[in-house]
């Protein structure tokens, strides 16, 4: 363990010692750059730009490109980077995290890597935790980009998609990290190029990486609407297949469980909803309705797949009988047997895309980021994000003073003890900034303190501008701040006047987060910049981290030394116990980073799917030419396994009447095929002779619509309807299928393989079902040359809590 320690060590030193003698070479320009007119600085741009077009690396450019930025910022924001600046930019152009303490000047320390990689033209996107600090970052950094001859965008909620389009196309994008992701998420539900808003995932700048690439990381982006605009069409469907005849009008195929029209029937839908064609394009959600219909009346039978419990349908488990309460079935299935059964039939939020942080972030081609403390989970960086912490000094020495956590038998000596050590500094004019765990802490310390008389603010993060307004204001002396740990981040706390004299800002901990991250956060807003200041922790025995973990060990101690609650000055204060407080901290750090890593496990799953269906649906809007391989392609794939199916047994025992029925209902007319035209050939014999006919239907189609360009608008439309409906579909039933599979843990099978097992099998069901569908409408519906593309529209998004289902109460972002 001390070797390894020892090695970490080196390692380090060693890498400080890479970045100081590259950034001596940026430092050595400095003359150079000073004599540039202002109007040469956009033409310095435009040579780099060249210069990287004709081969040259951005490795290389660096010590110029960082030079000239130096430069740039002295000129236009009055701010000249430092050594240690040059050694954290460096850092973030290598892919890697700058740990840099808070007053190190991070957002200047971003704009040398950031204007670097803008020269390739490929984007660069500059990611903060809030509108308030990307819109300010924007601004000022802004200037300095504009000077050096770059495009500045800015991308919030509720932009239209022009503008989010002409941000995106700037050189350099700042936004927040869900908007990124939604916008992803939003881009991969269009139907026309034209509507996408993002390029591809070039290089992005993480402020904040901690809050963004770990304490979110669990949290899922979702995009929902609303299953079905009315629950009408599920009615009717019903009404209509509850008047239909076996084999007159519809035949079940036992073999696949699979249930479709005859001819006859296709007649009768005609006739009832009054249409000259079923399987018109216009009519998908029609026929799908009239498929579920049939299903859930004549295969999902009352009593053994489900149940009717005071007027809700209730899935029966198939394994153990047990009702699974909160189940329902996906695809519209659960809403057909609700109308089957003349239940109230239930709409649904349904999920139509859905993305989590830590998936969106690692698609970009180059990933840094920034910080005041990273370096306690550089572990999970560099396993997740393949990213390493690099801590850069300071540039001057920390005067702050650090004091030993102060233990308290209970809350009420405690806090009596934090407002006894505010009233006292706050006597002598030194700032103090009160951080709290929780809202209803800075509430109670609010009332304490107003009890003595002591003016004070309490910030909540409900309202970002104040926010930033109150931690700016924060360093003033005599000013009181209550605040919690998170509050404020991004945001320097100035000294006042005088306020150095008094000790500069104290910062009182309240109790011990349960990540030291949060904790080394709140210690660094005091003694930026070399200045002075003091940090003191508060614990009790009746703290959360306490209780949970250590209380014991603690109360003992305290026993064996006889202390008391009666005596307010009763606190322990030893190194042994400060340690004991920081393992605690280390055990829950183990345990979140654990679920972290399961999340990103299970949601690896879907990753892989999304990223199939995305990149081919991007693939069909992209198509100039023709679609003709991918449709010829899905026909042949549907007709083998339809054939494949029905061909296992022995030859005397095929099925040929379900080919016959899925070749009228599916393919061509009735009169088109019979049995005898199948009897005696094989199966690859019957597949062929199936896409023989398939194929004249085709090429008739394609004469039809007279040009491959109104062909391929045909194919495109059929394709994105059958893709878009199938995977929302999917989405909801992984979501399904990942909350069953945890039970099944009891039964010492593991969770994780089962839901990679099933969810392929359940992918390569729906890639099946896609297939079957635009065989099907593709070789039954009339033609049209007036057809539009319709995208599927997600009603709101959201940012989940935990990963938990969208619900109603779940916070609105777009």
């Amino acid at each position: 363990m001390a070797n390894f320690l020892r090695q970490l060590v080196e390692n380090d030193k060693r890498e400080l010692r890479r970045l100081g003698k590259l950034a001596d070479k940026v430092i050595a320009l400095e003359s150079q750059m000073a004599a540039l007119e202002d109007a040469d600085f956009p033409v310095k741009t435009e040579e780099f730009k060249e210069r990287y077009a004709k081969g040259e690396s951005l490795d290389a450019l660096l010590p110029e490109a960082f030079a000239l930025v130096r430069e740039g910022a002295k000129r236009v924001l009055g701010l000249f980077p430092y050594k240690v600046q040059i050694m954290g930019g460096i850092t973030l152009h290598d892919g890697n995290i700058a740990e840099m303490r808070t007053g190190e000047g991070k957002t200047l320390t971003a704009t040398m890597p950031v204007y670097l990689n803008a020269l390739s033209g490929d984007g660069v996107h500059v990611v903060t935790v809030n509108e308030y600090l990307a819109s300010r970052d924007a601004r000022e950094m802004g200037e300095l980009y504009n000077f050096l001859g770059l495009t500045v965008g800015l991308n919030l909620t509720g932009m239209s998609s022009e503008e989010k389009r002409a941000a995106y196309a700037s050189d350099i994008t700042y936004s927040t990290n869900s908007e990124l992701g939604f916008d992803y998420l939003r881009d991969n539900m269009v139907v026309y190029k034209s509507q996408m808003v993002q390029r591809p995932l070039n290089y992005a700048v993480v402020d904040e990486t901690d809050s963004i690439l770990i304490d979110e990381a669990r949290t899922p982006l979702i995009i929902s609407g609303q299953a079905e605009k009315s629950t009408v069409l599920y009615q009717r469907a019903d009404m209509f297949v509850k008047g239909l005849k076996e084999e007159e009008d519809y035949t079940i195929d036992l073999t696949s469980k699979t249930i479709s029209l005859t001819d006859e029937g296709i007649n009768k839908a005609e006739q009832t909803f009054r249409l000259p064609n079923l399987y018109d394009v216009d009519n998908a959600a029609l026929v799908h309705h009239i498929d579920q219909a049939l299903r859930a009346n004549y295969i999902m039978l009352r009593d053994i797949d489900y149940v009717v419990d005071e007027g809700k349908v209730k899935i029966v488990d198939g394994f153990t009988g047990r009702i699974m309460e909160g189940r329902r079935y996906s695809d519209g299935l659960h809403q057909a047997i609700e109308a089957k059964e003349g239940v109230e039939v239930e709409n649904e939020s349904k999920t139509m895309a859905t993305i989590t942080y830590q998936n969106y972030f690692r698609m970009y081609r180059k990933l840094s980021g920034m910080t005041g403390t990273a370096k306690t989970e550089e572990e999970e960086f560099r396993e997740i994000y393949n990213m390493n912490v690099v801590a850069i000094p300071t540039n001057r020495p920390i005067q702050r003073v650090d004091g030993q956590d102060l233990i308290y038998p209970s809350l009420r000596s405690k806090f009596k003890a934090v407002v006894n050590d505010i009233k006292q500094r706050h006597e002598v004019g030194q700032p103090i900034l009160v951080g709290t765990v929780a809202v209803e802490t800075s509430e109670l310390i609010s009332n304490l303190l107003r009890e003595e008389g002591i003016p004070h603010e309490v910030l909540n993060a409900k309202n970002h501008f104040k926010e930033a307004e109150i931690i700016m204001s924060a360093g003033q002396r005599g000013a009181v701040t209550i605040a919690t740990n998170m509050a404020g981040r991004g945001t320097d706390i100035k000294l006042g006047k005088g306020v150095k004299e008094l000790g500069g800002l104290c910062v009182i901990g309240t109790e011990r987060h349960e990540s030291r991250r949060i904790d080394n956060q709140l210690r660094g807003r005091s003694g930026r910049q070399g200045d002075p200041g003091a940090t003191q922790f508060y614990l009790s025995l009746e703290d959360d981290l306490m209780k949970r973990f250590g209380g014991e060990k603690m109360q003992a101690i305290w026993e064996r030394l006889n202390l008391t609650d009666e005596e307010d000055d009763n606190f322990i204060q030893s190194k042994m116990l400060t340690k004991q407080v920081e393992s605690s901290q280390k055990r829950v750090e183990g345990n979140n980073y654990d679920t972290r890593k399961s999340v990103l496990e299970y949601d690896e799953v879907m990753r892989e799917q999304r990223e199939i269906i995305y990149s081919q649906r991007l693939q069909i809007i992209n198509e100039e030419k023709s679609l003709e391989n991918v449709t010829k392609g899905m026909i042949r794939r549907t007709i083998h396994r339809v054939v494949e199916s029905h061909t296992l047994a022995d030859q005397k025992e095929w099925n040929l009447e379900g080919i016959v029925d899925f070749a009228h209902n599916s393919i061509c007319a009735p009169d088109e095929l019979s049995i005898s035209d199948l009897e005696g050939k094989t199966a690859a014999e019957i597949e062929e002779l199936l896409y023989e006919k398939a194929m004249e239907i085709y090429k008739e189609k394609q004469e039809q619509l007279n040009g491959d360009n109104q062909m391929l608008e045909f194919e495109k439309v059929v394709i994105l309807r059958v893709v878009d409906r199938k995977w929302t579909d999917h989405i909801d039933d992984m979501d399904q299928l990942r909350q069953s599979v945890g039970l099944r843990g009891y039964a010492q099978i593991d969770p994780l393989t089962e839901y990679q097992t099933e969810g392929y099998e359940r992918f390569q069901q729906m890639i099946a079902e896609i297939d079957y569908d635009v065989t099907r409408i593709l070789m039954k519906s009339q033609i049209r040359q007036n057809l539009q593309r319709e995208q599927v529209q997600g009603v709101r998004s959201v940012v989940a809590t935990g990963h938990d289902r969208t619900s109603d109460d779940d916070s609105e972002k777009a």
